[in-house]
């Protein structure tokens, strides 16, 4: 599975939210479908016991790793509840380790965006026809900002999407095929949604994109193990989780750590369990948003069908069986699957990463996580 662009035979953008979002809505997974558990993950505990967290619960979600199908994993637990930190396998060399962040890189995109809006230097009522035109084809509907960030833009699935390649050629391909529907009326995850976003970004502030996410969230809140590689760095800094995939035919892992960021505004970025921490817990508190944006970062598109909804933020909201309710952003790279979830209140927040083989899917593994965090 990918939420970036499609590394895996074209599917990637299509794919869905991710696997935590896909998990939560369905419930605690079933004791046939969880990964095998041989032994107890390392955790750490902090200073204090804290009551609020299972970190029994916490420590044998990792239990196992590695197997055959993901190679490693992390979970950091913040928030009222209390503080807990894991890792388990030989792909996690340590908590504060680097990896690719896939498709969470949107939360760092929306928040650009409307923080351009709190500026009045956009609305999210503006048309992508007004800020790029002649981007989309003559005959599209016109499509607004706010439709972008929660995935209601009608787009068609870029199933003719060119890879590593700029981001204005991967948006022209990606429409070169296929039909839109009317924007407004259906959910459909698609990540050509911000890859166009990043450009209006670039074009209201005059800046690139990277520029602007580390002038306006990086720096100010010291997130230092987070960065927007340039579309020509494969690199990734250390210490970073090694991304293992198999190789088709054969018992092998190559080893995919360095690898294109092209995906850029959509799921180019990298960062750490502890950075990813401070930022979702600084953008819930209302420190990177005045509150008229706040509440769009937690307002759901009304009279839309699908199976999931996104936020005029990026987020996904979801309903637990217990009636708890989380939001936040899964992301997918080859080797990688992360996810940042928390309680509105901030009561738990949990930043998760596991290295999947691509062996069998990665969503039992996931979906243990949860079901220990919340």
């Amino acid at each position: 599975m990918a939420n970036s662009l499609l590394r895996r035979g074209n599917r990637g953008v299509v794919v869905a939210a991710g696997a935590l979002a896909v998990l939560l809505a369905a419930g605690a997974v079933p004791a046939a479908a969880a990964a095998p558990v041989h032994r107890e993950a390392q955790g750490n505990q902090g200073n204090q016991r804290h009551q609020g967290l299972d970190e029994k619960a916490l420590r044998a979600s990792l239990a196992g790793l590695p197997d055959e199908n993901v190679t490693g994993g992390l979970i950091r637990m913040s928030g009222s509840d209390g503080r807990w930190t894991g890792t388990a396998g030989p792909s996690v060399p340590s908590p504060d380790a680097h990896f690719r962040i896939g498709s969470i890189t949107k939360i760092f995109t929306s928040t650009v965006v409307l923080q351009l809006a709190a500026e009045h230097r956009l609305s999210l009522d503006d048309t992508v026809q007004q800020w790029l035109p002649g981007l989309l084809p003559t005959g599209y509907h016109p499509i607004t900002v706010r439709q972008l960030l929660s995935h209601t833009s009608g787009l068609q699935i870029p199933t003719c999407a060119k890879e590593d390649v700029p981001p204005l050629e991967v948006i022209r391909s990606a429409l070169s095929c296929g039909t839109p529907t009317e924007p407004g009326k259906v959910t459909q995850y698609n990540g050509i949604n911000y890859f166009i976003a990043g450009l209006i970004v670039e074009k209201v502030s005059g800046h690139s994109y990277g520029h602007e996410v580390t002038a306006r969230i990086l720096r100010p809140l010291g997130l230092r193990d987070t960065s927007v590689p340039a579309l020509d760095d494969w690199s990734i800094p250390a210490p970073y989780t090694r991304g293992l995939v198999a190789v088709e035919g054969s018992d092998e892992l190559k080893d995919v750590s360095v690898q294109s960021p092209y995906s850029w505004a959509e799921g180019g970025m990298i960062s750490n369990a502890p950075d990813l921490g401070r930022f979702f817990t600084a953008l819930y508190r209302g420190r990177l948003l005045p509150p008229a944006q706040q509440r769009e970062l937690f307002t759901l598109p009304t009279g839309v069908t699908g199976d999931k909804q996104f936020s005029y933020g990026g987020l996904q909201r979801t309903a637990l069986p217990d009636g708890t309710v989380v939001w936040g952003k899964s992301g997918s790279y080859p080797g990688y699957t992360s996810g940042v979830f928390a309680t509105r209140d901030l009561r738990r927040v949990l930043v998760y990463s596991i290295n999947p083989t691509g062996r069998t899917p990665e969503l039992p593994y996931v979906m243990r996580i949860a079901d220990a965090a919340f």
